[in-house]
């Protein structure tokens, strides 16, 4: 099939480079419009650096539904293919080629639907996750499936690895959901919408730790956070990325004696041990503001935390 691809960030990459090396043909590749980013140098999208590196056509538009139509007809693709492009595509570009759009969605759709589903799963604790691949729909993530692959999430994984195993896996179910729709024997199942459960995209104000919560949640909220945008709490009015924690038992102390958020041990002994809603966790791995991650050991041996509560 002659394939438009439109995605934008480096999860996409793989589902591109799949597609590269099968019998389809790639007409174009759209991603977002290139970005000031560090030091305010013009940065492409990695889907466009990895479009380059085969000669792909590639087009950029601010806003596709308004400034691409056109562009995209002449194109006489026979399908668009998007894996997170990051824009809202119109009723006009979801009709414009003769299989629609087909999408890869990172999880099991009807839950998670959204801009941050690897994510949000994580944080819940959840233990499967997977990919669906559905023909897009107005509403968002609301449309009929044709594939899913079900993907067990590890002990301990954070989003950043559970991202990078399920960009992978993103690759070979869209190819076999694409030979499903070319060779029509694609079945189209319409999601039971009553399930359906929907979570924003995250900032990152949202990584503050709750202190308030259980041991459990917070072990899955800073998993979850990891690489971004990062669990943290403030100490002395200094913010510290909170990287690894773990649920501890204290036997001599009394959970009632403390506030939630208060500091039991901040010493290169015991490292950081604070309390939460059901007991006592350690900060193991922490940031400092401007500085290296490190073992809230080996941070206390040379600084000094007064004991109080943080939030």
């Amino acid at each position: 099939m002659k394939i438009i691809f439109m995605g934008t960030p480096d999860y996409a990459v793989p589902s591109l480079q799949k597609l590269v090396a099968s019998h389809h043909e790639i007409v174009a590749v759209v991603t977002q419009p290139d970005r000031l980013r560090n030091r305010n140098k013009l940065s492409f999208s990695p889907v466009k650096e990895e479009a380059l590196k085969h000669n792909l056509k590639v087009l950029q538009y601010e806003k596709i539904s308004k400034e691409g139509v056109e562009d995209l007809k002449s194109l006489n693709a026979d399908v668009i293919v998007t894996v997170a492009y990051g824009q809202i595509l119109s009723n006009e570009i979801l009709n414009l080629t003769p299989y629609g759009v087909i999408n890869s969605h990172a999880s099991l759709l009807p839950k998670y639907r959204g801009s941050s589903p690897i994510q949000w799963a994580v944080i819940n604790g959840e233990k499967t996750t997977g990919i669906t691949i559905m023909k897009t729909a107005l509403s968002v993530d609301s449309g009929d499936m044709i594939l899913q692959k079900k993907v067990d999430i590890l002990p301990n994984e954070t989003s950043g690895e559970l991202f990078d195993r399920l960009s992978l896996i993103s690759g070979d179910v869209l190819l076999e959901g694409l030979d499903l729709v070319e060779s029509n024997k694609a079945t189209f199942t319409p999601q039971d919408h009553t399930k359906a459960t929907h979570y924003p995209m995250l900032k990152k104000e949202d990584g503050r730790l709750d202190f308030n919560k259980n041991c459990e949640e917070l072990k899955h909220f800073v998993l979850g956070m990891s690489p971004w945008p990062s669990a943290f709490t403030f100490i002395n009015d200094v913010q510290f990325k909170i990287h690894e924690i773990e649920n501890i038992i204290l036997e001599n102390e009394v959970l009632e004696n403390y506030s939630n958020g208060e500091i039991v041990f901040a010493d290169a002994k015991n490292g950081l041990v604070v309390k939460v809603n059901d007991g006592f966790i350690r900060l193991n791995v922490i940031q400092p503001q401007n500085s290296k991650k490190m073992s809230s050991f080996d941070y206390l041996r040379g600084h000094k935390i007064e004991k109080q509560v943080i939030k």
